[in-house]
Parts: C-alpha cells; sequence; structure tokens
C-alpha cells in the first residue's frame, strides 16, 4: 500500500531522527573511549529495526539453522541487493559482527559517514583499483579480527528482482581468507522504496532466505570464476528468479 504524503514525511523524519540519534551515540563510545563491538552491534540492530518498523514492514527469515559463526573462521555473508532497505534487512536477520563493505562515497556523507567509520565499516574504492586492493586488505584485517563482513556481489542496488552482474573483489577476498560465504536471497525489499523516488510502500512482506554455507576455502584461486558461478546459481535459486 503506498503511504500517505503525511506517512511518507513521518518515514523520513523519524529515520533521519533515529540514524543521527545512533550516529551521535557512536560518536559518544569513541570519544569516552568506551566503545565495543557487541554494543555496535546492538545499535546497529536497534536502529535497524525502527527503520523497518516506520515502514510497517514483516520479516520472514527462512533457514536461520544454516548460519553458524564459528569463532576464528573467517564469514563473508553474499546477498542480492534489491534497494535501500536491504541493510536494515540483513542486520536483523543474521547473526554476529555483521559490517557492510560499502563505497567510498557513503564515507563521505557528514556524519553518517563518521559513523559508519567509528563503527568498524569497511570502505571500498569502486573507481581505483590500487586502493581497492588496499581496501581489500583492510577488510581481510577485520575479518580477522572477528568481523562478519557482508559483500553485495553486483555491487550497487539492482532496484528490481533481476541480479546483476558480479564483481569480482568479494570472490578474490574469500579464496584469500578461505572464508565460510553465507549466501542470501533477499526476496520484497525494492518494493518499500522505488529506487530514485520518494514513493514508500508501507506494510511489505520480505523474505530473507538463508542458503548453505559455501567454503571458498575448497577453491583454489583458478576456480575463482567457479565459486562465483556456484553463488550466483545459490542466490537465484534462492530469490527464486533467473539473472
Amino acid at each position: 500500500m503506498k503511504a500517505s504524503f503525511l506517512k511518507t514525511i513521518q518515514i523520513i523524519v523519524a529515520s533521519v531522527a533515529i540514524t543521527l540519534r545512533y550516529c551521535f551515540l557512536v560518536f559518544y563510545l569513541r570519544i569516552s573511549r568506551t566503545y565495543t563491538r557487541e554494543y555496535a552491534d546492538n545499535i546497529l540492530r536497534l536502529w535497524s529495526s525502527f527503520l523497518l518498523r516506520t515502514v510497517d514492514a514483516t520479516t520472514e527469515v527462512k533457514n536461520p539453522h544454516n548460519v553458524s559463526i564459528k569463532p576464528g573462521v573467517p564469514h563473508i555473508i553474499m546477498s542480492n541487493h534489491r534497494g535501500h532497505y536491504d541493510i536494515p534487512l540483513i542486520f536483523v536477520s543474521l547473526p554476529g559482527s555483521i559490517r557492510m563493505l560499502t563505497k567510498k562515497e557513503l564515507f563521505k556523507i557528514p556524519i553518517f559517514g563518521q559513523a559508519m567509520k567509528d563503527a568498524e565499516f569497511v570502505s571500498i574504492d569502486r573507481h581505483n583499483h590500487a586502493q581497492a586492493l588496499k581496501d581489500l586488505d583492510e577488510a581481510r584485517k577485520s575479518m580477522e579480527s572477528g568481523i562478519v563482513l557482508w559483500v553485495a556481489p553486483e555491487g550497487t542496488r539492482s532496484g528490481s528482482e533481476r541480479l546483476g552482474k558480479f564483481k569480482k573483489g568479494g570472490f578474490v577476498l574469500a579464496l584469500q581468507t578461505g572464508a565460510v560465504i553465507i549466501p542470501v536471497g533477499i526476496k520484497g525489499s525494492e518494493k518499500i522504496l522505488k529506487l530514485g523516488t520518494w514513493d514508500f510502500q508501507i506494510d511489505q512482506k520480505i523474505e530473507v532466505n538463508i542458503g548453505e554455507p559455501i567454503e571458498a576455502s575448497r577453491y583454489n584461486i583458478e576456480q575463482k570464476d567457479t565459486l562465483m558461478q556456484d553463488v550466483l546459481v545459490t542466490i537465484k535459486r534462492l530469490t527464486g528468479v533467473g539473472s
């Protein structure tokens, strides 16, 4: 159901307000040197839950038993990326200290960008290959410290049910670290807010389908394309649509 003009204003104001509130909370934790990763995890999940409540979204998580975060083992979540609300959906649906591999442009947003940095999100430069390699090395270090990295292999929001072409960076990282890849298929998130508009659709039912883990350690670097194809086929099956 399309949100009324008044409801749209309420969603925007509430979303901005809660985002700023949690951004400043992260700043305070850093400044006061009381930051802990577990506290940041709670902040991210509370923020995500609130954003989903503002649009009255209902989330059904299928096969949550497929996720078992093992201490000392690198993990990468790989999902399709249909819309803006995929971010809160991932945070409320999966366990672990999840942080997103995020395009560097978002880190330039005042307040929000600094909060992401303080909360241990990882930047990736999609336009500078040399810098991207350095960024992936930082991502590897984050994973070694216990971060569960979330990568959208498409590289950007598709805005539709169809899957975009996968980027190689996340798969190279998975092979280098011997990570366990957790494939996830999100269905329906693009309906909440169509890309490029303020047309909110409230009371949407979203599915987050979690697939069987894929161990990158079973592949070598020469089999990168095979790994990409296996993950692609899995996410296509989880979303129920073609590429």
